[in-house]
């Protein structure tokens, strides 16, 4: 597969929110429509609906890893140990890069300056998309 991240960039560029830039490049890939992706994915921007709260591009990874990993049935619920570990791994390889996960934080609005701005959480986050949840 040929890498989205820009296509990620482009569309957050455009306008959608970073979780949505993030679900949006590569729902395709996952089984979703793309309006069905916007939609899912359209409250977690800017930190869960502007809160500054955590990093929408990086739950956009997670909405992403539940749809490859889950089971999808409550009766056969072994996946999601699996998935949680998966998730905490992507979640702590994005802190590596960017010293948190929350939003604020990035944007440096708690005073500390900034350590990464939106597009580059969205360039960030597909790049984590690639490497743990494409085959």
């Amino acid at each position: 597969m040929e890498s989205r991240v820009k296509v990620a960039m482009e569309k957050h560029s455009k306008g959608y929110n970073c979780a949505q830039a993030v679900v949006c490049a590569y729902c395709d890939l996952f089984g979703i429509k793309e309006e069905d992706a916007f939609k899912m994915s359209e409250g977690f921007g800017a930190g869960m609906g502007n809160m500054n709260g955590p990093c929408g591009a990086l739950t956009a990874v997670y909405i992403l890893a539940g749809l490859k990993k889950s089971s999808g049935s409550i009766e056969n619920g072994i996946t999601k140990a699996k998935t949680y570990k998966d998730v905490s791994e992507i979640g702590d390889e994005f802190v590596d890069m960017n010293q948190t996960m929350i939003c604020r934080e990035l944007k440096g609005l708690d005073g500390n300056g900034v350590r990464r701005t939106c597009s580059g959480c969205v360039e960030d986050a597909a790049k984590l998309v690639e490497k743990y949840l494409i085959d």
